[in-house]
């Protein structure tokens, strides 16, 4: 029998619905996969109960003839979604031994279509960073080494870096992930798999513990194209709860995927091109143009000219969204209190904040406080506000010339755990390619598209027009089937 843990998301569908195998040795074999695999640090709970269950479910169902979408699939959640019962902690302090009495849209959807949880997977605190070495319970080290013979931990990107390496490592064949800024594109192209950021509103916010509002997207990650779309289906769709949530019906992106790109057009932005951009993205770029000319499309070069100021326009407004979300951790309703002995209020609120958020989420915690303080916010919010809504136009202009835009989704391959956490603008200069999109609101994705000379992974990125994940995941489908990338890690246990 085929290893179950080299089965993606589709395959196993089918493979449970035929009979092939029973869901139960599915979930059992991924749960023997992250037991292995513990050292990577990926997950910070695990749910081996719950995915075995879920399973039971799922071969009864077969007997039944009574299926369900995701029947027989085991999934790691990122730690950004509360589940009901299950600590969720961000990967913070702040929110040790917090366990949530209710589901999260995104992942009740999931459950509900007969997915079973293998457990929660670790991420960057609150979501903010890039390596995924801002979690307080650890770095996750990538599956994947260099082959220059060394042996230097790999950052498995961020804040999704849980997912993405739990994904590569084959210990689950889907994630959940959440993508403010890149957060599932870059761990997507630092670890060799696929990762979609829809549309903002598609998949409900409600129950995922907030970083910037206005940004904030839940997507799938996986083992390739097809398999996103599966997840994106059954995570999608309007929410109530959520006033974001855009009420529109979820259309079968699965049935809809092909590879055949005639009569479309493929942007490539000049302003993508930038300073110090390593040759090796270079050619993987003009590579990737090479995959959409021979899938039939037309290649137009397109121009986005406020790009530059994407990067600090959203280091404006997210950590401006995040000081207003993290005010309502200060020890009196939930999660860390920390009251010295004689404290007040004030100095109860100042230890707990100051024992509860790690080094980066203070950062980005004062500098979003002082854009809106008094005397500031029209100076640098305000501003940036401004800027969003001119990047926005760029974005509708150029898509009045082409389709879909084609750009690299990294600056660089995976760099070492520890290369680049004390420089925080380095760190943030790795979302350089990522950001406009976000800020934009536009779907957008990760697929492999060929190894550094170091044997790594590196991704192109497929934007799409607001609502167009169908075009998206077709063009990114259309380069998944001419790279052919079927690298993975090697033995890393």
């Amino acid at each position: 029998m085929t290893n179950l843990t080299d089965l993606g998301v589709a395959d196993i569908r089918d493979g449970v619905a035929a009979g092939t195998f029973s869901a139960r040795d599915v979930a059992t074999a991924f749960n023997a996969a992250v037991e292995q695999g513990r050292a990577l640090n990926a997950w910070l709970v695990e749910t081996p109960d719950h995915a075995l269950v879920a399973a039971d479910a799922a071969d009864a169902a077969r007997a039944s003839g009574d299926l369900k979408p995701l029947s027989g699939v085991p999934l790691g959640i990122k730690d950004l979604f509360c589940t009901k019962g299950v600590e969720t902690t961000a990967a913070s302090g702040m929110l040790k031994g917090f366990v949530p009495p209710y589901e999260s849209t995104v992942s009740g959807k999931l459950l509900n279509a007969g997915a079973g949880m293998l457990g929660k997977l670790n991420m960057d605190q609150f979501a903010m960073g890039s390596s995924n070495e801002t979690s307080a319970f650890g770095n996750v080290v990538s599956p994947w080494k260099r082959n220059d013979g060394g042996n230097a931990a790999l950052a498995p990107g961020g804040s999704s870096g849980g997912s993405s390496a739990a994904v590569s490592a084959r210990m689950a064949p889907g994630a959940t992930g959440t993508d403010t800024g890149g957060s599932i594109r870059q761990p997507a192209a630092f670890t060799g798999i696929s990762g979609i950021k829809p549309t903002y509103g598609r998949c409900s916010r409600w129950g995922t513990i907030a970083f910037a509002s206005s940004l904030d997207q839940a997507g799938p990650m996986a083992r390739d194209v097809r398999d996103c779309a599966i997840l994106l289906e059954a995570m999608s769709g309007f929410d109530a709860k959520d006033a974001t949530s855009l009420d529109l019906p979820v259309p079968a992106w699965e049935k809809g995927l092909s590879a055949d790109l005639k009569g479309k057009r493929v942007g490539v932005p000049k302003e993508y091109r930038v300073d110090g951009m390593p040759p090796e993205i270079e050619a993987l770029w003009q590579q990737g143009i090479a995959y959409m000319k021979d899938a039939g499309a037309e290649i137009v070069e397109v121009s986005l000219p406020h790009t530059k100021y994407a990067l600090p326009t959203y280091y404006i407004i997210a950590p401006a969204e995040a000081s207003s979300n993290l005010a309502r951790y200060d020890g009196v309703r939930y999660g860390l209190r920390d009251l010295p002995d004689g404290a007040n209020l004030q100095e109860m609120y100042a230890a707990t904040r100051a024992d509860g958020f790690g080094a980066e989420v203070k950062r980005r915690i004062m500098v979003g406080t002082y854009v809106l303080s008094a005397g500031f916010y029209d100076a640098y919010f305000t501003k940036a506000q401004k800027v969003r809504a001119l990047i926005v136009r760029d974005f509708e202009h150029a898509f009045t010339q082409c389709d879909v835009l084609l750009t690299p989704t990294a600056p660089s391959a995976a760099f070492g755990l520890g290369e680049k956490s004390d420089d925080p603008l380095a760190m943030y200069l790795n979302d350089v390619f990522t950001v406009p999109s976000s800020l934009a609101g536009l779907p957008a994705m990760s697929v492999p598209g060929g190894l550094d000379t170091q044997g790594l992974p590196l991704g192109l990125q497929i934007i799409g027009r607001a609502l167009d994940e169908q075009g998206v995941l077709n063009a990114g489908l259309a380069i998944e089937e001419r790279a052919g990338f079927t690298a993975r890690p090697g033995q890393w246990w």
